[in-house]
């Protein structure tokens, strides 16, 4: 015979004062971040939310920009994502990106396939693997470029979106380099005369993102 229902009486019942506010911020993270798969991003979120980490939520909503053709599931918003969960490191371990990037409900698939572009060990610099990510957004030198910029800068959402020139040189000379059809020669030419054009102290420099003449579009993934 089963047994009766237990009745409590809301004296016998307690809510820990803080849950309703950490369900409020669950609630905001996942309508701004609106994950495809609301399980594995919850996961990720409360462990995030456990350890003291980032979580993995964006800073806003973003509109659906990709098409089927090119739609890979990423987005410059979740690699704004990564960025703060991974930028303060130079080199990360790649087993525990893997996990962050299927905390996003990313494809697996295009994690690997975005590394064979640039087979490593176990590590991997993160601008390196960031560079590599903007590429994915948008196929063309040019646009990785502007992503990077739009993903780095500390200006205002709609401002100029500057970052340091020593950033977007390495970053520049690291994508060139994977494109063979683009010559050393021309990314050095490129680079000094953007150099030259920027008149702050050094220490000051930052880069305004210019129209790219010697950019190929050439897609990278």
């Amino acid at each position: 015979m089963p047994l009766p229902d237990s009745m409590f009486c809301a004296q016998q019942i307690h809510i820990p004062p803080e849950l309703p506010d950490i369900l409020k911020q669950f609630t905001k993270a996942a309508i701004r971040t609106q994950p495809a798969d609301v399980l594995q991003w919850s996961a990720g979120y409360f462990s995030a939310l456990a350890r003291g980490d980032p979580l993995p939520v964006k800073d806003r909503i973003e509109m659906p920009v990709a098409t089927q053709k090119t739609d890979t599931g990423l987005t410059q918003g979740l690699l704004k994502v990564l960025h703060k969960q991974c930028g303060h490191k130079q080199y990360v371990d790649l087993a525990d990106l893997e996990q962050k990037w299927k905390n996003l409900c990313l494809p697996v698939e295009k994690f690997r396939a975005l590394l064979q572009l640039d087979p490593c060990g176990k590590n991997m610099e993160w601008m390196k693997f960031l560079a590599l990510g903007c590429s994915m957004l948008g196929g063309s030198l040019n646009s990785a470029m502007k992503n990077l910029c739009e993903i780095l800068t500390t200006d205002p959402e709609g401002g100029p979106a500057r970052i340091p020139f020593e950033t977007f040189s390495y970053v520049y000379r690291y994508l060139s380099g994977l494109d063979s059809e683009i010559p050393a020669a021309d990314t050095e030419s490129y680079l000094a005369s953007l150099k030259e054009n920027i008149s702050w102290p050094a220490r000051m420099r930052m880069l305004l993102l210019p129209p790219l003449r010697l950019l190929r579009k050439r897609v990278f993934c």
